[in-house]
């Protein structure tokens, strides 16, 4: 099962970055460069291998959700601050 998740953060990855790329055939409103899919994978990737590192080493449930959700929560805040610069940050988005 352990290796199996690791297929499925990968697919989903993959997954995940195609929409990006369906929606630039059909729309100008989405413009992502090679950098964009290459920080975008990273920060998937990493948030994804985080939290199966924190689904094999730690046994209380009520622990891996709370590690898992704090990881999340701040891979959310920075792919909006890449995004749309939320905190105005020098890495925000233009």
């Amino acid at each position: 099962m352990k290796n199996e998740r690791l297929i499925i953060i990968q697919s989903s990855l993959g997954i995940l970055l195609i929409i990006p790329l369906i929606a630039m055939q059909f729309t100008n409103e989405v413009d992502w460069d090679i950098f964009d899919f290459v920080i975008m994978g990273v920060l998937l990737s990493g948030t994804g291998f985080l939290c199966e590192l924190v689904l094999r080493r730690v046994k209380d449930t009520l622990n891996r959700i709370i590690i898992c959700g704090v990881v999340l929560f701040v891979f959310f805040l920075i792919w909006a601050e890449l995004a749309v610069g939320v905190f105005g940050s020098p890495f925000a988005g233009s």
